[in-house]
């Protein structure tokens, strides 16, 4: 080990509790996933763009360093002409730098002109909104669905749960930490990342996806995860009620490159 950090490390150990050591270890572990949400053209723009993120986006921003991306477009919920990407970062510098590293790809800018070049009077896209979320520390890594990578028809939901106040927010998380993830998996909604929303739209507010084979699947274990004994003792609990005051819902369909 490096000297200086090695002292470094010896110093932060003599002066913090051991828990505050054991917070800090279990934070780092914790993902941090970037949801973002391209509003396209529709038309050939659209399919230009869509073509676009596959053949190219993605492959740089795995090159720089970001694991698995999802790509997703809507299938019930706020359907307007979009394409959803999620991303996964182990570090905060790395959703800070990723426009950087992608800047400085020569095949990413020899394979991207068309779009990256593109004047002012002819946008690829109109506008493209972003969230970042912090995983949970009862799934602090993205977990891509079984069939990622593989033609296996599958759906996939996200959902996000806003609260009335950050201390109400915290007590939702809370719950989940608890003991909901569980439950998700034994109802059969997979689940694919759950997060806290650190900075975007609608706070405070946490966000999570699941993925099902199907519609009635999907509905099917919904319907399983109502009946659980443990979830129904969990939402039981006085000191979790009045935690959500709005949630949003949307049904997606992954894009055949999508590698979640």
């Amino acid at each position: 080990m490096d000297r200086r950090k090695f002292l470094a490390a010896t110093a932060v150990a003599a002066v913090a509790p051991s828990s505050k050591l054991d917070t800090l270890a279990q934070s780092a572990t914790r993902q941090y996933i970037e949801l973002r949400r391209y509003h396209l053209l529709p038309g050939t723009k659209q399919r230009s763009f869509v073509a676009f993120v596959g053949d190219v986006a993605i492959p740089a921003m795995n090159r720089a360093g970001v694991g698995r991306v999802g790509a997703f477009t809507v299938v019930y919920g706020e359907n307007a002409p979009s394409l959803l990407l999620v991303l996964t970062h182990q570090t905060l510098d790395s959703v800070v730098s990723l426009r950087e590293r992608l800047a400085s790809d020569a095949v990413y800018a020899r394979a991207g002109t068309a779009v990256l070049d593109a004047p002012m009077s002819d946008p690829p896209f109109v506008r493209v909104e972003s969230t970042l979320l912090r995983a949970f520390d009862a799934m602090p890594t993205l977990e891509p669905s079984a069939g990622a990578g593989a033609a296996i028809p599958r759906i996939f939901e996200l959902r996000t749960y806003e609260s009335h106040s950050d201390r109400a927010a915290l007590n939702k998380l809370k719950m989940f930490n608890a003991g909901e993830v569980p439950i998700f998996r034994r109802a059969g909604l997979t689940p694919i990342f759950f997060g806290e929303t650190v900075i975007g739209g609608k706070m405070p507010s946490l966000t999570y996806m699941l993925s099902m084979p199907d519609m009635p699947a999907r509905d099917a274990a919904w319907s399983t995860f109502g009946q659980d004994a443990e979830w129904k003792t969990l939402s039981a609990d006085p000191q979790y009620r009045d935690n959500v005051s709005a949630i949003s819902d949307i049904i997606l369909q992954p894009t055949s490159y999508s590698q979640i």
